[in-house]
């Protein structure tokens, strides 16, 4: 499907590898031109001259920084739209943060687990929403976790945090729904990509315990990847979605139950 996104430009936060770097490929392959954002500059910069060998140095940007930092966050977004052009869609996509399992977290704990999965989230948007609102027009995008939809046992910050966000995307797009933005929301499952956690799992002493859960709770009995996050958030993104506001799609091979 042709998502019509040429030239269209696509913001995307933690862009430098897994899910965020299988969206910017993905909208990438559609035509857009996409600015990335990530904290590690080496593996930012590697990823934006890979890429701009395939796709063209005129349709990426890319600068590294904090981006739970509503200052960095502010400049970024007025950096993009000055140098590439108007952000028609934004994607929130830093997550994770350490947390032990159980009840008893510290404060500072509780508060960077916040700050990392929903309060970057709520920055990004509120900077993002502001010149797509004024324009009539816009796509943001949050990054969840099938933990945000249901208890599954992950660490107590991580998945009241995606549900807070989940919540967030609905109450977003009732607000800028007049205006013509959209606020959606993907939850993904189990994503494998290079050095990433479920890799590590796979591939550790207890990979066979893994991939029999895998194969028990996911009906598709597989892992999910980047490029498979990537197709959805494209489509979302785009005007071929543009009665879609207020969603939260899972894609997870059928987990969620």
């Amino acid at each position: 499907m042709n998502l019509d996104l040429t030239d269209r430009v696509i913001f995307v936060a933690g862009a430098s590898r897994g899910i965020g770097l299988g969206i910017v490929e993905a909208c990438l392959a559609d035509g857009a031109k996409v600015a990335m954002t990530a904290r590690g500059s080496e593996s930012l910069d590697a990823a934006h001259a890979r890429l701009a060998a395939q796709y063209g140095a005129d349709k990426l940007w890319s600068m590294a920084g904090d981006m739970r930092d509503a200052d960095t966050i502010d400049e970024a977004v007025n950096r993009v739209e000055a140098e590439l052009g108007p952000i028609y869609g934004a994607v929130a996509n830093v997550g994770l943060h350490p947390c032990p399992n159980g009840f008893d977290i510290d404060d500072a704990t509780w508060d960077a687990g916040f700050s990392q999965n929903l309060d970057s989230a709520y920055r990004l948007a509120r900077s993002a929403l502001k010149p797509m609102t004024t324009r009539g027009e816009g796509s943001v995008l949050f990054i969840s976790s099938i933990a945000g939809l249901g208890a599954l046992g992950t660490p107590l910050t991580y998945g009241t945090a995606k549900a807070a966000m989940n919540h967030m995307a609905k109450e977003l797009a009732r607000i800028t729904g007049a205006s013509g933005v959209r606020v959606n929301v993907i939850a993904p499952g189990n994503i494998v990509f290079p050095d990433g956690d479920w890799e590590a799992r796979a591939n550790g002493p207890n990979g066979d315990k893994v991939m029999r859960w895998i194969k028990r709770e996911v009906p598709m009995r597989r892992f999910g990847h980047p490029e498979e996050i990537g197709s959805a958030a494209a489509f979302l993104l785009s005007n071929k979605a543009s009665f879609i506001t207020g969603a939260v799609l899972p894609v997870d091979g059928g987990q969620t139950r």
